[in-house]
């Protein structure tokens, strides 16, 4: 039986990269991806395994349903045996799910937030097992994180 995916979700542009920076780590892995199908995203991910998620998730009940569906589909049929993200909104519907399921999650904290923790951060923590930081001073809104610094 081959190993169980790691699923990857994270809004496009600098979430994604920072996921896809990564790749010497997840590259002997099964992975899927969750993301908007935007251009760019569908051109780093060409030939990967990706879900599109719907957006924009700001304020936007209606794409949070829709997401908190996909999420449901996505780990009752791949069973993750972890869940990462380095956020926006998209993170949300997926981490509370896994953590229901007792799937492990690991929230990176991206890297341009160094004083204040954003929306998703704080909506995500009491659903995140690991959290990673890029910079020590992120430690001040994460105090129980562990730094892994720049991953760009």
């Amino acid at each position: 039986m081959p190993s169980a995916p790691v699923l990857f979700v994270a809004s496009s542009g600098g979430h994604l990269a920072q996921l896809w920076s990564l790749r010497p780590w997840w590259i002997r892995r099964r992975r899927i991806w969750v993301t908007f199908p935007t251009a760019d995203a569908l051109q780093l991910l060409d030939g990967e395994d990706v879900r599109p998620a719907h957006h924009p998730t700001t304020r936007n009940l209606p794409n949070l349903l829709r997401n908190t569906v996909l999420a449901v589909r996505t780990l009752a049929r791949t069973r993750p045996a972890a869940v990462v993200s380095t956020g926006a909104g998209v993170a949300l519907p997926f981490f509370v799910l896994a953590w229901l399921l007792r799937i492990p999650t690991v929230y990176i904290e991206v890297y341009d937030r160094i004083d204040s923790a954003p929306l998703t951060t704080r909506l995500c923590r009491p659903f995140t097992r690991l959290h990673l930081t890029q910079w020590d001073e992120q430690r001040v809104f994460l105090p129980t994180a562990i730094t892994v610094g720049p991953l760009l």
